[in-house]
């Protein structure tokens, strides 16, 4: 009876009309659908080179490519992931130190222009100096440095020794402290350091995070074969300093008594990060063949971030939220901060 009476009463006005409204609504809910699914990027690590001083065995992120982008495609980079909600940014390699003028140019436009929470640095610390701390350190929230190891043979072994590690990392935590910065350590553990005690020197320097890595295993980057990263030095074989999951639960079992340690599994680590290399192109370093996404300057962050995968769930698990910025908690300068506040400070 009623669809008899609509069909008696069906105009080509209300044809119009109702066609019309079905149009609308079928545009509003794919608007919402568009822009409530959005990923925001909150936490980056820029690798703008992949040039570096130091030889670790493991490294994913070799030196396959020297290119270096220009400032202002760098700028422009960083200034499109900013309006997609990136408030962390990581500035990585390689080694940054050895574009001591650039980093400390993408600090300070990260701070002064972008006006982001936290921006963070992760060095192998041997080119960090006093000067650049203490004329740039005002832009850094930050500061992470690699050890691997307190034992100088083990770092020979693993491609990290200089002979200074251990001062420098003193070094380094004393110039953080006197600016205001936040120290963190980061460690990768593997067939030369699983049973290893790093806890006595590490409880000395105090580390606000202590980031403890399992080795991880990346197609493309770091599964070279051993003659060939004989031949060149720019290749790395991982192969022979991978660990099991037991060697690594060993190393976090004697060490999780620290209250800045934050531990990292290769489940946690692979697709938690999101990467931007030299290219401004995001990374996917997960299961097999590392994959790499088009530019944000070519294609926007959004249809870049849908051309690889991060975990956004084992972003969270692995604590990848934090009190990031120096001046966040007043006072706090050991032991690892509470990700409690920061996840209602972001809008997750």
């Amino acid at each position: 009876m009623l669809l008899n009476l609509i069909c008696l009463s069906w105009t080509l006005p209300a044809a119009i009309v109702w066609v019309g409204s079905i149009c609308v609504g079928v545009y509003f809910v794919y608007w919402k659908h568009r822009s409530g699914g959005a990923v925001k990027p909150v936490s980056v690590s820029f690798h703008f080179t992949r040039k570096c001083n130091l030889e670790c065995a493991f490294c994913f992120h070799t030196e396959k490519t020297s290119y270096v982008a220009s400032d202002d495609d760098m700028k422009n980079g960083l200034r499109l992931l900013s309006e997609a909600g990136m408030r962390k940014i990581n500035f990585a390699g390689g080694e940054p130190f050895l574009y001591q003028k650039r980093l400390a140019m993408l600090c300070r436009f990260c701070k002064e222009e972008l006006g982001l929470e936290s921006v963070s640095i992760i060095t192998n610390g041997t080119n960090v100096t006093k000067e650049w701390m203490e004329r740039y350190g005002q832009w850094v929230d930050v500061m992470g440095v690699s050890c691997d190891s307190f034992d100088e043979d083990t770092n020979k072994a693993i491609g990290r020794g200089t002979g200074k590690n251990v001062e420098q990392l003193f070094r380094i935590r004393d110039w953080c402290r006197q600016l205001g910065i936040k120290f963190k350590l980061n460690t990768v553990v593997c067939t030369h350091n699983w049973d290893e005690d790093m806890a006595n020197i590490v409880r000395e320097l105090d580390p606000f995070r202590w980031k403890v890595f399992q080795v991880l295993y990346v197609e493309g980057e770091n599964d070279a074969q051993e003659k060939d990263a004989q031949l060149d030095k720019r290749k790395r074989n991982a192969r022979t300093l991978l660990i099991s999951d037991e060697q690594f639960q060993t190393f976090c079992n004697k060490h999780r008594h620290l209250k800045c340690f934050v531990p990292e599994p290769n489940s946690l680590m692979a697709s938690s990060y999101l990467l931007v290399d030299e290219y401004l192109c995001f990374l996917d370093k997960g299961e097999g063949v590392e994959k790499q996404s088009r530019s944000i300057l070519e294609v926007g962050v959004q249809k870049a971030l849908s051309e690889v995968r991060w975990d956004q769930e084992a972003f969270k698990e692995r604590g990848g939220l934090y009190e990031w910025t120096k001046d966040a908690v007043e006072g706090m300068e050991g032991g690892c901060g509470s990700g409690d506040r920061m996840r209602t400070l972001l809008d997750w």
